[in-house]
């Protein structure tokens, strides 16, 4: 089986949700799924955290994370690209990983058999660079226009057609999928050889139900209570008792 390393970014500075990754939601911090779901899957070598706070290391600490540096400020701004902190993570391990998979905190739904789901599927496409979790839209592009002076025009070219997508039906339209953050897995290659995390083949991972519900604001954070509330969505089990 080749090595993984599981990396869960948690930079501190959220700008729409204060202290999103240490926010308790059903008495925990989100980032303790995130961990609790890399560790149960029993794929990876080690489950590290890159943030720049000391606060969010200390809270990933507990629950189970290895924090073997602090990321340096500025590859935690807003606008950091995530090749730049993978990059230097991955070259301060100091220790080679064939397969790398980025585990967000902030998809609070996805569970440990979603991580295993992924590997399996990467290594069963030998072609591929990588996989990338993506689902339906649900807002079609077909149907999405862009400002033009005074009037506007379909932001996809639909001349050519008989019937404009913006005049269908969703059910007629092609199938686009959109990806979501519930999981990036790739082979650390990869990064030296493409200067990207994902490679220049990606294979889709297709999530269902609540797997790719991501938190990006107080609005998604509302839903993400009312959903564990409700019963409507599981969360991974969380323990502080995990053998160092």
């Amino acid at each position: 089986m080749p090595s993984a390393v599981a990396l869960i970014p948690a930079r501190s500075g959220s700008e729409r949700v204060k202290d999103k990754n240490i926010r308790p939601l059903a008495g925990h911090p989100l980032l303790a799924y995130a961990i609790a779901a890399a560790r149960q899957s029993g794929i990876f070598d080690c489950v590290v955290c890159s943030t720049d706070s000391s606060k969010i290391a200390e809270v990933a600490q507990r629950y189970g994370a290895d924090i073997p540096f602090l990321r340096p400020a500025e590859l935690a701004t807003s606008t950091s690209p995530d090749i730049e902190w993978l990059r230097y993570t991955l070259e301060q391990l100091g220790e080679h990983y064939d397969l790398f998979a980025i585990v967000r905190a902030t998809n609070p739904f996805r569970g440990p058999d979603v991580l295993e789901r992924g590997l399996a599927q990467l290594l069963a496409t030998p072609e591929a660079d990588s996989i990338r979790a993506v689902e339906l839209v649900k807002q079609h592009p077909g149907k999405m226009w862009v400002l033009d002076g005074k009037v506007m025009r379909p932001l996809l070219e639909q001349s050519h057609l008989d019937v404009a997508w913006h005049a269908g039906q969703y059910q007629a339209l092609p199938e686009i999928y959109v990806q979501n953050s519930a999981l990036e897995i790739a082979w650390t290659r990869v990064v030296s050889q493409t200067g990207t995390r994902e490679g220049r083949m990606v294979a889709p991972f297709f999530t269902s139900g609540h797997e790719g519900f991501n938190v990006d604001d107080e609005e998604d954070w509302a839903r993400a209570r009312a959903l564990v509330d409700s019963g409507e969505a599981t969360l991974p089990s969380v323990s502080r008792d995990w053998s160092r």
